[in-house]
């Protein structure tokens, strides 16, 4: 591992942790399989006196007290100084290869993340998660292969939905993507990956799904109340409106509401409602995200040319990526189209 003080690694292994069990676990898993180019930060929720002296080959940073998982991941990617960032929850554990078959997708600078294929902890030859993605009507949820492609040995991409995102808790991130801000706190560790995704969407954003990096998916977080489950929910909506046509998604938003009221009652319908209730309520913290996302869908829409057809340029002084079309072998490429417009080319 290289010193700190010297050139920066290729990639950053962040593991924002909360139990100190866990975390040992992840470690393990990590030092036997690290590449040889990397960092690896361990982002604390509770005290660690690091019983087994590996403060050489792990840096370990306190977490303020009451941080929850987004806050702990946010300040493992702020002490990074890697071109990639690979968050990896303390639980869950890496596999041989797993950075290796990720890694080299990020050479194509239109990759903003990759997302790992998840195994389940007793039977590693079967496959229960493949990123996050988001539905119009504001629903995040994992992506979960069909029970015919739920197999290591038979799994295809084409087999699962196309992520958005990969899940907060294991994924690779090109590093200027969270330096935008990182994760957002506004919808919860539950939803902040599928916050992100709409961001994602509206920058013209590559995703892959790279099936040759497996981690082991560990214990599922606590779920959230109802009534901070509908809040969350609802916030989630509101923030990445923008993302798509405003009608459509309001349509889609009404049935998410009753999919989720049906899903929750009896005891926890009302809770549910009144958690959306306040997020209208405060309505107003969703607006700057809104813009945001309006703003990233203008820089990457092609500007109309002198005749007012064909394709245009686009600017890149903002320091976001060109939404062209990767060629990825042995993987699935997503990149969100805001818009049917052409394909976009650099200027000259």
């Amino acid at each position: 591992m290289l010193s700190r003080s010297g050139p920066s690694p290729r990639l950053s292994i962040v593991i924002p942790a909360a139990d100190a069990a866990a975390l040992e676990d992840t470690l393990v898993s990590v030092l036997e399989n690290r590449p040889a180019d990397c960092e690896i930060i361990a982002a604390l929720g509770m005290p660690y006196d690091d019983p087994w002296n590996i403060g050489e080959e792990v840096q370990f940073v306190q977490a303020p007290t009451g941080t929850g998982m987004v806050g702990r991941v946010n300040l493992g990617v702020a002490m990074s100084r890697g071109e990639v960032v690979h968050v990896l929850a303390a639980g869950w554990k890496a596999t041989e290869g797993w950075a290796d078959a990720a890694l080299p997708h990020f050479d194509d600078p239109n990759v903003a993340a990759v997302a790992p294929v998840g195994v389940a902890a007793d039977d590693r030859g079967r496959v229960v998660t493949a990123g996050v993605r988001r539905t119009a009507g504001g629903r995040g949820m994992l992506t979960v292969p069909a029970r015919s492609a739920e197999r290591v040995d038979s799994f295809r991409t084409e087999a699962v939905a196309a992520p958005a995102a990969p899940a907060l808790e294991a994924g690779f991130w090109r590093v200027d993507v969270l330096s935008r801000g990182g994760f957002a706190t506004a919808c919860g560790d539950e939803l902040a990956a599928a916050d992100m995704a709409a961001l994602l969407s509206c920058a013209g954003e590559c995703v892959v799904l790279q099936p040759e990096s497996r981690v082991v998916w560990g214990q599922p977080a606590k779920r959230p109340s109802s009534f901070v489950a509908g809040m969350n929910a609802e916030r989630l909506f509101w923030r990445s409106l923008p993302a798509h046509a405003p009608l459509p998604a309001l349509l889609a938003h009404a049935f998410e509401i009753v999919r989720h009221a049906v899903a929750t009652a009896p005891m926890g319908m009302l809770p549910m409602l009144a958690g959306r209730l306040m997020a209208l309520v405060q309505f107003g913290s969703c607006l700057p995200r809104a813009r945001e996302l309006k703003a990233l869908l203008m820089q990457s829409a092609p500007p109309a040319t002198a005749g007012g057809e064909g394709p245009g340029t686009l600017r890149i002084d903002a320091g976001h990526a060109l939404p062209s079309r990767p060629h990825i072998g042995g993987s699935q490429a997503v990149r969100a189209e805001p818009s049917a417009e052409p394909p976009l080319r650099r200027s000259a």
